[in-house]
């Protein structure tokens, strides 16, 4: 069962609930969340972020630690205090980004779906992708708190089926306009025309990126329509269904962050990241349940919904924005990258020739050799040094921007486009906070490192955090190290 702590209900509430939250408080600093008195006076009345502003306890730690200890966050975060309030549009009052977040908003108060949808298409005849986003993103900067946006995340997309693109998401060369007119597209949100053509010119190469991503979905979706059929085998086709996070595995290594962090465009990374690892964990945790009762076919339904949604979103929304905006080397780059990852949903990715005769070559040895206090090395040497070793390494600078991965095989993928970009774009919203909270504790010198254990892949694997400093102590970054210890577990079996 889902352990959710929801951060707008009171500390007694929260520990009455789950008996084993008053230990973790009381290690943060909560320390009368074990003593009895207290929790059923002031606690009543205190919430976990009251507390954290009154006993300066950084909220990203507390995060991590609930994160770590299997929790699920709901309710608004302190940080929601941190965005700008909203402020008078000089809008008029029948802009179209205007009306969408009304009726955003009307769902988010509980409104009925149908009504809503019927005052819809009264006033609109069609709608553009881009306007759906820019709407959301708005939301968010006037303060509606992230988690409010996931949650709707797929009620938005069902209130729109129908306006878009001829069933999907089309014929919106006007409200095109109005976002440039508005300037609040920016660039970023180009004609649907023009994406749609974009988008149909790079689907047609055998062998690239968005080809094989759509050739994923079509047989996604005979595998959700297979699993819809009274009496069917559920127990061979979960497998396959789970197969569904290589996919969202490869958008959020390899699509999401490139359009946050170089094109400005935060939607997908913002809402449909999280949307992808809730359908993720959901599905893992049907195929692990062995009772398939009413209840267990009943959540099969749901997240079959949703996923069918996110397809939905991929095809309309975020394939035709990546189209139209990232480059051909940017694509390239992808497709390199996307080698790394396991084929899936039954679709094996066929070579894009333009891409394979633009593979950028290693970099060449420098002439003479590296010195160091322990000794000497060519480049050559310490790249294949550093490649032999078995584990898996990721260097993050003090800029927080990643400069080195080693090569090889890896469980935890590490696209080359991810070099010199931000490490926080390259993690989904909910483990940003313990990414953020890990490198600030080794900044200030608080930690030195963070074990984490985990399963992978069906392994043990430790990954540990390590702060990197100078003799001097200076901070100079931090390194990810991935051990695969299931040597370790069969050596001391028997």
């Amino acid at each position: 069962m889902k352990k959710e702590i929801d951060l707008t209900r009171s500390v007694y509430e929260l520990v009455t609930d789950h008996p084993e939250l008053a230990d973790i408080m009381a290690e943060l600093g909560f320390s009368e969340a074990k003593k009895p008195a207290m929790l059923h006076s002031v606690g009543k009345l205190m919430t976990i972020p009251k507390g954290a502003k009154m006993k300066n306890i950084p909220m990203e730690q507390i995060v991590m630690t609930l994160i770590q200890n299997g929790y699920v966050l709901a309710g608004q975060m302190p940080e929601a205090a941190h965005v700008q309030a909203p402020t008078e549009h000089s809008e008029t009052a029948d802009s179209r980004t205007e009306m969408l977040k009304r009726y955003l908003r009307r769902l988010g108060s509980g409104e009925d779906l149908e009504a809503v949808r019927a005052d819809f298409a009264a006033e609109f005849q069609d709608v553009d992708a881009a306007e759906i986003m820019q709407a959301e993103q708005e939301l968010m900067q006037e303060g509606t708190p992230l988690s409010e946006v996931q949650r709707l995340c797929d009620l938005h997309s069902a209130l729109f089926h129908g306006a878009t693109r001829n069933e999907r998401i089309a014929n919106a060369e006007k409200a095109v306009a109005e976002s440039l007119r508005q300037q609040q597209a920016k660039a970023a949100y180009r004609n649907q025309d023009e994406r749609a053509a974009a988008l149909a010119g790079l689907l047609a190469i055998p062998g690239h990126p968005l080809q094989t991503l759509t050739q994923e979905n079509e047989n996604l979706t005979r595998i959700i329509g297979a699993a819809r059929v009274d009496g069917s085998d559920l127990t061979a086709l979960l497998p396959k269904l789970r197969e569904i996070s290589t996919h969202y595995a490869k958008k959020g290594d390899l699509l999401y962050p490139l359009l946050k962090v170089r094109y400005g465009i935060t939607g997908p990374s913002d809402v449909m990241w999280t949307v992808d690892d809730e359908i993720r964990d959901e599905i893992a945790s049907l195929a692990r349940t062995e009772a398939q009762d009413a209840a267990w076919n009943d959540r099969l339904a749901a997240v079959l919904n949703r996923a069918e949604e996110m397809i939905y979103k991929e095809e309309n929304i975020l394939f035709p924005i990546c189209a139209t905006h990232f480059s051909e080397d940017e694509w390239y780059g992808i497709y390199h990258d996307a080698k790394d990852y396991d084929d899936c949903l039954g679709v094996t990715g066929g070579a894009w020739d333009a891409a394979e005769k633009n593979k950028k070559p290693k970099t060449a040895s420098a002439d003479g050799e590296i010195r160091m206090p322990g000794g000497h090395l060519t480049l050559e040497q310490l790249t294949a040094l550093l490649n032999t070793l078995p584990i898996e390494i990721s260097f993050v600078d003090a800029d927080n921007m990643n400069r080195y991965f080693n090569e090889g095989p890896k469980v935890f993928k590490r696209p080359a486009m991810a070099l010199d970009r931000e490490v926080f774009s390259c993690h989904p919203p909910k483990i940003e906070p313990m990414v953020r909270a890990i490198i600030e504790d080794f900044r200030a010198g608080r930690r030195d490192q963070v074990p984490v254990w985990m399963e992978k892949a069906g392994k043990t694997m430790l990954v540990q955090y390590m702060a990197v400093r100078s003799k001097d102590g200076r901070y100079l970054g931090t390194v990810e190290v991935v051990h695969d210890m299931e040597f370790a577990k069969e050596h001391f079996q028997g």
